[in-house]
């Protein structure tokens, strides 16, 4: 039994989990489950956010140790899904390691939405988010200008592996920007309710809901950090808009919302 292969395995999936959205808690599982499809027992997991550590005894006293850093940080739920079945079916399919190494490679290389799809659906969110508040369709279109500027700004800063926290500044700053343009050239008539609407598409939703499951999960470092990572998120959306806010207050004699 190679030890060493099967706990590379492991992290490898435990890491694309974590890349992808999923809860530290569930990155654990995964591996746990992974390793004991092949009879590997002796295993002390510990994952956060930003790091795995898998510790393995072999049945000879050897013992390994890996460590594998979570860079990226995106939402892909597909992701996460395949690799949920792919570790609860090993035993039932036999897959050999060979057959599951090939298996994440072919789920990390998997290709994300493409850009006009991510602008299009950013739009109808926001302009949903709008109208659910309370706004007009003049609101609403205002608000998915505003959502496909954010999602356009968004995955350039990614693509050039920009700060988290400097996205949602800017992402914030553009979204707000483009409502009050809206406001100023008397297209809406609630500048409130369609920055609100644009703004919601940088809540960090998924990152508070994992803060609470890693919490209730026992998971207490983890629910802090993702807890902490929501609250600079929030920080960085207000830090943009607010400039947006007070820039115009400055220059052209503030809003009425």
């Amino acid at each position: 039994m190679d030890i060493n292969r099967i706990v590379n395995i492991a992290s490898n999936a435990g890491r694309i989990i974590l890349e992808n959205g999923g809860e530290t808690y569930r990155a654990e599982e995964t591996i746990s489950r992974i390793c004991s499809a092949y009879s590997l027992n002796r295993l002390e997991t510990f994952a956060t956010p930003s790091i795995i550590i898998i510790s393995a005894a072999s049945e000879y006293g050897q013992n390994f140790t890996v460590m594998k850093q979570v860079n990226a940080r995106t939402i892909d739920l597909e992701k996460i899904s395949r690799i949920n079945d792919l570790s609860r079916n090993i035993n039932r399919l036999g897959y050999s390691l060979e057959n599951i190494e090939n298996q994440l490679k072919e789920i990390e290389a998997v290709e994300p939405y493409k850009l006009r799809y991510i602008i299009l659906f950013g739009a109808l969110a926001a302009g949903c988010f709008t109208v659910v508040f309370g706004g007009d369709w003049r609101d609403a279109l205002a608000a998915a200008s505003a959502g496909m500027l954010i999602k356009f700004v968004s995955h350039y800063l990614e693509k050039a592996k920009a700060n988290e926290f400097f996205i949602n500044i800017f992402g914030g700053f553009a979204g707000t920007l483009i409502c009050h343009l809206c406001f100023n050239l008397n297209l809406i008539g609630n500048l409130k309710l369609a920055t609100i609407g644009s703004l919601t598409l940088l809540v960090p939703g998924l990152a508070i809901t994992n803060a609470v499951r890693d919490t209730i999960a026992g998971d207490l470092v983890s629910g802090m950090m993702r807890a902490m990572e929501a609250f600079l998120i929030a920080i960085g959306v207000a830090t943009g808009s607010g400039v947006v806010f007070k820039l115009w207050s400055a220059f052209f004699g503030g809003a009425l919302i």
